[in-house]
């Protein structure tokens, strides 16, 4: 498999030092590069442990936790302009930007001796900024791409728009001999109407009208043609439009004309598909398949937690004997607390589905925090899960604009895709909590953007929210103020000024804060008084709602220990009734 021949050995200088690192005290099996997450490195551990116990004394509501993976594949690798269009199931075109998970698109599998078009569904979106290419092929068919994105080329397989940077491992890339596989998106050619006599019908309704009054239109050509026609005529009835089942044959000149640095950057979209690859602009491109804690690995908590990548391949079976020891007592378990188990890597690796099994197995109620849309893929799995078992869904939502969100958070699911993902959670019956977090001073925390991201989350049927400010610890500290140097260096100062105490903004600013968001919480319905709410490490609660911090959650994120209770709510049923229902 092209997976297990990218195995790299500490000699191949897939880590520095790896002999030395604390990857060592992990069990490593191997570490692995591929030309699908580009720049990354994927070091394999047989895991000795699953469960992993929270210290006493922490803020957290939960006790125990599971983390598949530590560092973050979310970044995207590669990526096609937004304005791409993809072809979907039923035959139309839609601009890659507009995708969300849960789409039916054409991609493509081999099937006996030849590659035919299939469907398959948008499993997830990812959004980043890239240096753009411009690829021109000799039908007039243009795509902007980063120099990393693949394409199926004809007889040569997968190759990238560029060749690797200098001082990386080499790479297939386009060449001017190259074909590209599909049938383009050249412009219709230009279709003359003689409106003056019996021959109107020529080049629009090539024959005249059956018996039966039918009319029909002859478009001869292949695939490229029909698809450039059904595109200029856009019908209503989209039946003959479909292409699943279709062998992929290239019936034009789709030969590379011309590659051209655009040198800028531009917005890139990339998704993941059940195939691996998608039909753009008419060509098969191929799709893309807690910082601090990297320091016990050795490993830096800037560029080796989005790189260096450590997954437990066998935290399934190990965590199902943990849990079958006479001495668990099924306590609640919170996973992505650390790093988010639905990263990209999860969907090269599935561990979840194992991890829910197991879990829901045993009787242990759990909960899931993530950013990542790839949940939807599970649903079906928690929602049986609920039925066992209590368990609690949550959602990291810190944006409401979408440049911004990534710029800070480059490459993971936009906005609109974590609000979808609520919503199909809440469809499906489950309960599914939001958390606003982080804050950024003078980015996010103005009363416009507060208030349109909240009237989002509302409309999107969470069971609570909480809003948290950015915490500056050691590890995410240094990353965060490298980047806002960068891009906003006029706030340092007024930064300084808010951490000047250390990890925590100051006492002034965190009140300033609140009595700007616990209007719009209450005007939605996700405050007010009655609401109990835990208050730190010490296991009081309060009688009203307080400011929120890194300890709290929102209302059907978390399940709480026996006798607990989240923030921002009262302690809820998640087990669905007999009709399949969640129970409040």
């Amino acid at each position: 498999m092209r997976w297990d021949g990218q195995t790299l050995s500490a000699d191949d200088g897939a880590l520095p030092g790896l002999e030395r690192a604390g990857l060592a005290r992990l069990g490593l099996v191997r570490s692995v590069t591929t030309p699908d997450f580009a720049g990354v490195t994927f070091h394999e551990v047989h895991a000795k442990s699953a469960l992993s116990k929270v210290p006493e004394a922490s803020r957290m509501p939960f006790r125990w936790t599971v983390n598949p993976y530590r560092g973050c594949s979310h970044a995207c690798a590669y990526c096609v302009s937004a304005g791409t269009l993809v072809l979907m199931a039923d035959g139309r075109q839609k601009p890659i930007g507009e995708l969300v998970v849960g789409d039916e698109i054409v991609g493509t599998r081999v099937v006996g001796r030849y590659r035919r078009y299939v469907a398959t569904t948008v499993e997830a979106t990812w959004r980043t900024r890239k240096p753009a290419h411009r690829v021109r092929l000799q039908d007039g068919t243009e795509i902007v791409a980063s120099d990393d994105h693949r394409f199926l080329v004809a007889g040569r397989g997968w190759k990238h728009v560029r060749p690797a940077p200098r001082g990386s491992s080499q790479r297939a890339y386009l060449t001017m001999n190259d074909s590209l596989m599909g049938f383009g998106s050249s412009g219709l050619p230009e279709i003359a109407f003689d409106t003056d006599g019996p021959d109107y019908r020529r080049g629009y309704l090539a024959e005249p009208p059956r018996g039966n009054g039918v009319a029909t239109v002859r478009v001869t050509g292949g695939l490229p043609v029909r698809q450039r026609f059904f595109r200029l005529a856009r019908p209503a009835i989209t039946r003959k439009l479909a292409v699943v089942g279709t062998a992929v044959k290239s019936a034009t000149n789709l030969g590379i004309e011309s590659i051209e640095d655009l040198r800028r950057t531009e917005e890139m979209v990339d998704i993941t598909t059940g195939t691996g690859d998608f039909v753009a602009n008419g060509v098969i491109a191929h799709n893309c398949f807690a910082r601090p804690t990297h320091q016990y690995l050795d490993l830096d908590a800037g560029a080796d937690f989005d790189n260096q990548v450590v997954v437990k391949t066998n935290v399934d079976q190990v965590l199902r004997a943990e849990l079958a020891r006479p001495s668990w007592r099924r306590d609640p378990v919170a996973l992505g607390t650390n790093t988010d188990p639905y990263q990209r890597a999860e969907g090269r690796y599935r561990l979840m589905p194992g991890i829910i099994e197991a879990l829901a197995d045993s009787g242990t109620p759990f909960s899931i925090l993530t950013k990542g849309t790839l949940l939807r893929r599970d649903l079906p799995l928690l929602v049986e899960a609920a039925r066992r078992v209590e368990i609690g869904l949550g959602v990291s939502l810190a944006f409401a604009d979408e440049e911004l969100q990534q710029a800070v958070e480059p490459g993971t699911p936009t906005p609109r895709a974590r609000l979808a993902l609520v919503r199909a959670v809440r469809e499906a019956g489950l309960p599914c909590g939001v958390m606003v977090a982080p804050v950024l001073p003078w980015l996010t925390d103005s009363r416009d953007h507060l208030r349109r991201l909240l009237d989002e989350i509302a409309d999107a049927g969470a069971t609570g929210v909480t809003v948290v400010p950015l915490n500056l610890k050691p590890g995410t500290r240094e990353w965060y103020l490298r980047w806002l140097a960068r891009d906003h260096p006029h706030l340092v100062d007024g930064y300084g000024r808010v951490f000047a105490r250390g990890a925590y903004p100051l006492t002034g600013y965190r009140d300033w804060l609140w009595e700007r968001v616990q209007p719009l919480l209450e005007e939605r319905g996700f405050g007010g008084s009655g609401h109990r709410v835990r208050s730190g490490a010490t296991g009081r609660y309060a009688d009203d709602l307080r400011p929120h911090d890194d300890g709290d959650y929102p209302a059907g994120s978390i399940v709480e220990p026996a006798g607990g209770v989240v923030a921002g709510a009262p302690r809820r049923s998640t087990r669905p009734d007999e009709a399949g229902q969640v129970l409040f």
